[in-house]
């Protein structure tokens, strides 16, 4: 997710001492804080483009085929969009963007009773979270975050100990990496209303998902199938991926940013050594290519389509982005060469999504930011288009380098 909570920030970094890199440690990085704020800014300028074109009840899904979809807010995607503007408000000092954001919240806010998704974390703490972190109305959204918590946690099951994904689709309870995402929600309301149980319930949904959902190798699973009864596992599948048994390349980015996450909230080291075996699967592995911008599976070989064989090779420019601001954050929990390992690979992503090949020239793309994602190629849904994820998560590494170099805590 997003930033958090300002005023939370001290106490966190009381306690664990990690979030910022010192003032003269400047060397540490390889990307200068022109080349950042010219990203920014030209972001800025895009997404106005994206804004304009917005029906002022609707948010921005993609664009195909000069074409934009838009959803209403209970599309998994909704609170991406404001979050993105909230950020780059916050970077570029642009309260305009700000203001717009929180035109778009009156239509998101009946979200937070919707017990319907797992997705409330995206929705409801990268928008409304980052609006109270930048203008501190608590009065404002504090009610609407813990509504939306207590209506993500009706979702935990005792007997499975996870939070429940779709309530659709042949599964009997089943539970996605993505979920990892929606974590966050949690441990923050439960820091923000002091109620314990959220934590506890996110906990105990990061340690079922320890125990599940990899393999030997570090690789995620997409889907595991619960008995809801007896919480024994019934399956392990996909949905969005090659085939069962291949790796997601978004879906293991969702396992990345969760386990660097939950770490950060819990200070649970089992974390953050998943964490770093999940980054170093992504990294090393013989699939990933030479820019870093992964393949929409790391076994497209998995996923034979003959009508259009070029599908198989398709990159996923969401997963790099989610990538790259996970690495970011990991390279601060690790010490030496291995921090400086991630924090290259990270400056090494971030730079590919800057490039032409998939950053969009300004007027071009529907005002979406960047370009070549793939939401479920399966399915022949979002295939090679932008995505309004991909650039939120590509504005939050933007912004938490920005942080960086200015020698704030990144998160």
């Amino acid at each position: 997710m997003t930033s958090r909570f300002s005023f939370l920030f001290a106490v966190f970094f009381i306690v664990f001492s990690v979030g910022s890199f010192a003032q003269d440690d400047s060397s540490r990085f390889r990307l200068d804080s022109h080349f950042i704020d010219q990203q920014l800014q030209a972001a800025s300028k895009q997404i106005r483009l994206l804004q304009q074109a917005t029906p002022v009840d609707k948010f921005p899904k993609t664009f195909v085929n000069n074409k934009h979809e838009f959803s209403s807010s209970d599309w998994w995607c909704s609170g991406f969009f404001p979050g993105t503007l909230f950020l780059l408000s916050e970077a570029t000092d642009d309260q305009s963007l700000a203001a717009f954001a929180i035109e778009k919240l009156t239509y998101l806010e009946k979200e937070q009773f919707n017990k319907g998704t797992h997705d409330l974390g995206f929705m409801l703490y990268c928008s409304f979270g980052n609006a109270l972190r930048l203008t501190r109305d608590s009065a404002r959204y504090v009610p609407i975050l813990v509504n939306g918590a207590a209506s993500l946690a009706s979702r935990y099951n005792q007997n499975t100990k996870t939070i429940r994904s779709w309530d659709h689709n042949k599964w009997k309870f089943p539970v996605i990496i993505d979920n990892m995402m929606n974590l966050e929600f949690l441990f923050e309301v439960a820091k923000l209303s002091g109620n314990p149980d959220l934590a506890k319930i996110g906990k105990s949904h990061a340690n079922t998902t320890l125990k599940n959902h990899f393999r030997a190798d570090h690789s995620s699973y997409h889907v595991i199938d619960y008995d809801p009864h007896s919480g024994q596992v019934l399956a392990k599948q996909t949905h969005q991926g090659a085939a069962d048994a291949s790796a997601w390349a978004r879906g293991q980015a969702w396992g990345l940013y969760g386990f660097v996450m939950a770490f950060r909230e819990t200070n649970d080291s089992l974390y953050l050594q998943k964490a770093k075996h999940i980054a170093n699967f992504i990294l090393d592995h013989p699939n990933m290519p030479e820019d870093l911008i992964p393949y929409w599976d790391f076994d497209t070989d998995k996923f034979q389509d003959r009508q259009d064989p070029s599908n198989n090779k398709l990159r996923d420019a969401s997963a790099a982005a989610v990538i790259a601001t996970s690495l970011l954050e990991l390279s601060l929990y690790v010490d030496g060469q291995e921090s400086a390992h991630y924090l290259r690979k990270a400056e090494a992503i971030i730079t590919t999504l800057s490039s032409e090949q998939y950053f969009a020239k300004y007027g071009e793309n529907g005002g979406f930011l960047l370009k070549h994602s793939v939401g479920a190629l399966p399915m022949n849904s979002e295939v090679d288009v932008p995505l309004s994820y991909a650039d939120y998560y590509y504005v939050e590494a933007l912004v938490r380098y920005r942080r960086a170099l200015l020698g704030e805590a990144i998160i």
